[in-house]
């Protein structure tokens, strides 16, 4: 073959990689691409009302254990709410993210009083984490990521024997080991839950407020941990910069 025709020949098959990628998401039917919508909107306001949660914290400094328990009580009256009674599921969704907010307002004032600026960071990379991953699940072929959910589901399972046994024997080690590797998990589980989401409405399922829950959850963890981390990388430099102007 012609050298040139060869070299010719790369950037089509590129161009027609992308096209397939593109004809993948056009597979989704406007039905899904509907609900996808309702979805994602409903994130959006879940992720406002836990804002205002953690508002709420920082000026009453109600947030705790109670409010923590608070939370997964509303989640699981939500699940049980049935399907028909829309208005109910979506305040229980609404009331769930307040209380999220709430709960982790601790963590929030902690970030504000430290370096403001370490919470804008961690909010705009779990965004951009987000997107990224969702998209890339989107344009995936059906079913393709499914078979991360048993993988994911063992990874949670060691990671809460490892949080176990650290709060037993302790150490920084395991710390850094669980932030690090519940990241790596729970962005897995974006990428998992996405796909599924949409599985579960080309067969039918179109309950998008319980999807839009499932999605809240993910976004949360992966926030919190990066968070944690970027606050934890924060207070190792200032004690090293402490430590040599000694």
């Amino acid at each position: 073959m012609d050298p040139l025709s060869s070299s010719y020949s790369q950037p089509q098959s590129s161009s027609s990689n992308i096209n397939d990628s593109l004809k993948d998401f056009r597979q989704i039917s406007p039905l899904v691409k509907n609900h996808l919508k309702l979805v994602y909107l409903s994130l959006c306001f879940a992720l406002l009302a836990s804002a205002v949660g953690a508002y709420l914290h920082i000026i009453w400094n109600i947030g705790g254990v109670l409010t923590t328990l608070a939370t997964l009580g509303c989640m699981s009256l939500l699940l049980a709410i049935p399907l028909y009674e829309e208005k109910k599921r979506v305040c229980m969704l609404m009331l769930s993210a307040l209380l999220q907010g709430v709960s982790i307002g601790p963590l929030i004032k902690l970030a504000i009083n430290f370096d403001p600026s370490i919470l804008v960071t961690a909010f705009v990379g779990t965004a951009i984490v987000f997107a990224c991953f969702s998209g890339a699940a989107m344009l995936a072929k059906r079913r393709e990521y499914l078979y991360l959910g048993g993988f994911l589901s063992s990874c949670v399972s060691i990671l809460l024997w490892l949080h176990f046994a650290s709060s037993i024997f302790g150490g920084s080690l395991s710390l850094n080991i669980m932030l690090y590797s519940g990241l790596l998990v729970f962005v897995g589980y974006m990428v998992y839950d996405t796909q599924d989401i949409i599985e579960k409405a080309h067969l039918g399922d179109l309950d998008y407020v319980s999807h839009a829950l499932t999605l809240f959850i993910d976004f949360i963890a992966v926030f919190l941990r990066i968070l944690v981390i970027m606050l934890k990388n924060s207070d190792d430099r200032e004690e090293r910069r402490k430590r040599r102007r000694e």
